[in-house]
């Protein structure tokens, strides 16, 4: 068992029969009385962000997770099935485990999040950066306009990504995969 002392951010634990990874936390202490710790956590079944606060010294039940390398192989209407890229053994996830699973291409590794206990999959990361050629976009007209304008792209996920006026059809750009916005285009 762990107390408050032990929460950091990426922490997963137990709480109210659900498992939580804490994305944020702030320490509190008063003139009088007892500390307590903020925190945002987020529920890996879910998905949902919520905010909880802690007595300082309180015991928290600490889940130890196991982190996986899985290469993407497909998805389709069961969801998706990744292999293991040391046992070849194959899983099959949920999409909405995966925060902008339409990023995914074949071939992709990602990290599985494991409950240690369990042997169950909590959570699909995509890599921080994910580099897709662009396969639709309607051409940029110079004057156009006075300040940044941004159009839309589609990458070969099929997934549809605002771009700078600038980007064109078979060029190749970097997106961040945890908000999906365009970062820059990259020569291939």
């Amino acid at each position: 068992m762990a107390t408050t002392a032990d929460i950091r951010n990426g922490l997963c634990l137990e709480l109210n029969g659900d498992t939580y990874t804490v994305l944020e936390f702030l320490r509190f202490q008063t003139g009088r009385g007892a500390g307590f710790v903020r925190t945002k956590l987020k529920s890996l079944s879910t998905g949902k962000v919520i905010d909880y606060t802690f007595k300082s010294g309180h015991r928290i039940e600490e889940v130890r997770v196991e982190r996986r390398k899985y290469q993407f192989l497909y998805g389709d209407e069961i969801g998706l099935h990744l292999m293991d890229q040391e046992t070849y053994e194959q899983i099959s996830v949920n999409k909405d485990m995966v925060n902008n699973a339409q990023l995914l291409k074949e071939g992709d590794v990602v990290d599985v999040l494991f409950h240690a206990a369990k042997e169950i999959p909590l959570t699909v990361e995509l890599p921080q950066y994910v580099i897709l050629q662009v396969t639709y976009t309607e051409p940029g007209v110079r004057g156009d306009t006075a300040t940044n304008a941004l159009k839309k792209a589609e990458v070969e996920t099929g997934a549809t990504v605002m771009v700078p006026l600038f980007v064109n059809q078979g060029d190749f750009i970097k997106i961040d995969s945890s908000t999906g916005n365009y970062m820059e285009r990259v020569k291939k």
